[in-house]
């Protein structure tokens, strides 16, 4: 059963990211603030849940949540600061749109940058662990997913709709095949064999 919070505070956020290991697209992170008395059956780590829940989690979460946002940050951030520093400024985003302060802020993993004065803890495997945290990674996962499903339609042979540009064997194909295009990350290793591809 996951928990509602990781604190005594009500307007405690959940923080997730989507996207860190990619070969292209954004890194895309989630805040989501739930009601206390929210629950699903279904609410989990995203990559715990099928497609058609996650869709239809990420509608519930949307109508119900009291305040939930998105933050992205590109390819090009992802090359100029490193994954890590771009998957903390995503949430810091997210907070930014989030329409509201939260008393307290709850994220994914075991890295965080403070956000302005707002008390924070990370809690590796806390998409498992908390309803919050679980909410944010199924709204940053759908959102990133749908992102890469209309990057494909400008690129299909790197099969985006499918692979979301993780590292499967016929997305680094079709890197062999065709090149990179400016949504892929150049400072992540495309190919095993990559020695230069630009």
């Amino acid at each position: 059963m996951l928990k509602a919070r990781t604190s005594e505070f009500e307007l405690e956020a959940g923080c997730d990211e989507a996207g860190r290991g990619c070969l292209a697209g954004p890194v895309v992170a989630a805040a989501v603030i739930l009601p206390p008395d929210f629950a699903h059956p279904w609410l989990n780590d995203s990559k715990q849940v099928g497609k058609s829940q996650r869709e239809s989690l990420r509608t519930i979460i949307e109508q119900e949540a009291l305040f939930w946002a998105i933050g992205v940050c590109s390819p090009a951030e992802i090359d100029k600061i490193n994954i890590l520093n771009a998957s903390i400024l995503a949430m810091h985003r997210a907070l930014d749109n989030l329409g509201t302060l939260p008393d307290f802020i709850a994220v994914d993993g075991n890295r965080f940058k403070a956000w302005g004065s707002v008390p924070h803890k990370t809690e590796v495997k806390g998409d498992g662990r908390f309803l919050h945290i679980a909410a944010a990674s199924i709204l940053a996962k759908t959102h990133r997913d749908q992102l890469m499903e209309e990057l494909h339609r400008l690129h299909p042979p790197y099969g985006w709709d499918r692979n979301a540009g993780y590292p499967t064997a016929s997305h680094r194909q079709a890197i062999r095949d065709y090149g990179i295009t400016e949504h892929h990350r150049r400072s992540f290793r495309l190919l095993p064999e990559q020695l230069s591809l630009f």
